[in-house]
């Protein structure tokens, strides 16, 4: 009923400037025979109409079935276009019921916004603030057809059982109920901006997409801590994390011991702690030594200009004022995987070093440490390929206006994309 009326007013509205999309779920016999009554009530309006089929994941039937609607929306949606829908102030008092039967906090009582604009989509709910009263004295008035699905009045799923069962006995005591509950979704919609204005800044001080600075966390209030970790964890994903999975990253990552080798999946991550900082890693990114074979012996020719890929990174042949020497050019020259022990004189220090504490110094992510590969000719160390860039070593091939190789991108980057 709301959707037919709504399909009749912006047909009244907005002619020539809509169209509708009728979504078919395929979960009903019926449904089919929907899809070709809108299309007749659509095409009496002079409405352009879509029927698009979508097929429904297992799992819960109603998040599911709205994950199916909104990719079919997306399919179709144009971008300088507006998704209009026709949920109403029932709607919207139920949703924060559910939602605090749930445990949700400030950003999802907020509900729905009269106007939702998303970084996919905008969504506009004219009728978010008229009863379902309303909505029935006006298709009544109008004498609009419409279509009642059975599933809204089946209390199996929680919203039905919300409107059936709770709904009634809420009333009946509290007659305001609906608009006193809906009015605390936009307080809420209210609130939710303020702490996002906040989030905004704290994550500006400590986030990027990928690393989270704990040193910058720590500054921060305990409530202001789990907002900023509740929304990285989130990302670009539709819903933020569980609370008690929020107080696992803090217990179980942030707080553990400096010398532990913490993390935690929170599917489809990894959270890892390393040093000071937390990191958002993929599986392929956390687990990329044993399924990136580095050979031990690779046999290379370099020319100035050239562009090499090695493990640790895509680099560039250039000219420097300090590098190696000419002659070492077009030169069979081997990379040696690392194996540990190694000692590295590097040009400009004092004395040999272990390899392993010049990468500790330079701060290498333990799980790119296998990428690093020596550079060697005649058992000469000539420098160090790492994720941080090429280490030139002292050696008698080093001389002024030689070359070296130039970082361009690093095997973090080349693995993320």
């Amino acid at each position: 009923m709301d959707s037919m009326l709504l399909l009749y007013l912006m047909a009244e509205l907005f002619p020539n400037r809509i169209r509708a999309i009728y979504v078919d779920h395929q979960l009903q016999t019926l449904s089919a025979g929907w899809g070709m009554f809108v299309q007749q009530q659509a095409e009496a309006l002079n409405i352009p109409v879509i029927l698009q089929k979508v097929t429904v994941e297992t799992g819960n039937l109603e998040q599911q079935a709205r994950q199916a609607r909104y990719q079919a929306y997306q399919q179709h949606l144009q971008s300088n276009e507006i998704l209009v829908l026709a949920h109403h102030q029932q709607d919207q008092a139920e949703t924060f019921l559910l939602r605090l039967f749930s445990g949700a906090g400030v950003t999802g009582l907020a509900a729905m916004q009269q106007l939702d604009i998303r970084q996919d989509m905008t969504i506009w709910r004219p009728f978010l603030d008229l009863s379902r009263e309303q909505i029935e004295q006006w298709s009544q008035q109008l004498a609009l057809d419409y279509v009642t699905d059975p599933t809204n009045h089946d209390t199996h799923y929680d919203r039905a059982w919300c409107r059936e069962q709770l709904w009634p006995m809420l009333e009946q005591r509290f007659p305001k109920m609906q608009s006193a509950v809906a009015r605390s979704s936009y307080l809420m919609q209210d609130a939710a901006e303020i702490l996002n204005d906040v989030l905004q800044q704290d994550w500006q001080d400590c986030a990027t997409d990928r690393e989270l600075d704990l040193t910058q966390l720590a500054q921060l209030s305990t409530a202001r801590q789990r907002q900023l970790l509740s929304a990285w964890i989130k990302g670009t994903d539709q819903y933020r994390p569980s609370y008690a999975m929020v107080q696992r990253l803090q217990n179980e990552v942030i707080l553990a011991k400096a010398d532990a080798q913490a993390s935690l999946h929170i599917h489809p991550y990894y959270y890892v702690r390393y040093q000071k900082k937390l990191y958002r890693l993929s599986h392929d990114e956390l687990y990329a030594q044993q399924q990136m074979s580095v050979a031990n012996v690779v046999l290379q020719h370099y020319a100035i200009g050239q562009t090499v890929e090695v493990a640790a990174g895509q680099f560039k042949i250039e000219s420097q004022a300090i590098g190696l020497s000419a002659q070492l050019l077009g030169r069979e020259l081997s990379l040696l995987k690392r194996q540990g022990g190694e000692k590295i004189h590097l040009y400009g220090r004092v004395g040999h070093w272990p390899l392993k504490k010049a990468i500790q110094e330079a701060q290498i992510l333990p799980w790119l440490r296998h990428t690093i590969q020596i550079l060697v000719v005649d058992n000469v160390m000539l420098g160090v390929f790492s994720p941080k860039g090429f280490w030139l070593a002292q050696s008698e091939y080093v001389e002024q206006g030689g070359w070296q190789p130039s970082l361009i991108s690093d095997c973090s980057f080349q693995q993320s994309f």
